[in-house]
């Protein structure tokens, strides 16, 4: 993994697999069991060579699934491994509802497997909360600038306002990840 090799005994943060946990409708056991796999040994790959990485397996948002099944998954992924999980990367759910869902899968976590974890929370879009659409919305703000604590560990700014989550909203006709402009400078302002 060069991200380790990169990290070396620096201190870093990473978000392990944004939406790798959210959904597994799609997808078989085995499946499952494999991802699950790759998770952990991708934890145990920054534990072993990174080991002053601060590794935040991500955990989706408020309104994807329960926080007790959001806990089952961090679970099995390998989370007591990790230093903690993350929230709301490239949505915009407000930072007290992710707190009140970080606050709940750390129940859940608590109640199933005897450990909580700290989280931290993208606030780089959550200015206006979420207004049900996840793809470029129209009407969205930045939020609080990354610090520490806010509700949880670490508010961060994972996601870059302004970069397109695909040909939709307030982006169409540009690709995921595009950097656009008018969209940051409306995120600014909040149109």
């Amino acid at each position: 993994m060069w991200i380790t090799q990169r990290a070396g005994s620096r201190p870093a943060v990473v978000v392990l697999e944004p939406d790798s946990l959210g959904d597994e409708s799609c997808m078989t056991a085995a499946q499952v069991s494999a991802r699950d796999s790759l998770l952990r040994n991708a934890i145990a790959q920054f534990t072993a060579k990174a080991p002053n990485t601060w590794v935040y397996l991500d955990a989706g948002n408020p309104g994807w699934i329960s926080a007790s099944t959001m806990a089952q998954h961090l679970a099995a992924a390998g989370l007591s491994g990790a230093h903690g999980f993350s929230l709301n990367v490239s949505n915009f759910y407000t930072t007290a509802q992710n707190t009140a869902y970080g606050n709940a899968v750390n129940a859940s976590l608590q109640s199933a497997n005897g450990f909580t974890k700290p989280y931290v929370i993208d606030t780089s879009r959550n200015g206006n909360g979420s207004d049900g659409t996840w793809c470029n919305p129209a009407g969205r703000k930045i939020g609080t600038p990354t610090q520490l604590g806010g509700g949880a560990e670490m508010l961060l700014w994972v996601k870059t306002p302004g970069e397109s989550d695909g040909n939709c909203g307030t982006g169409s006709g540009s690709t995921a990840g595009q950097f656009l402009p008018e969209v940051a400078y409306k995120m600014v302002y909040g149109y």
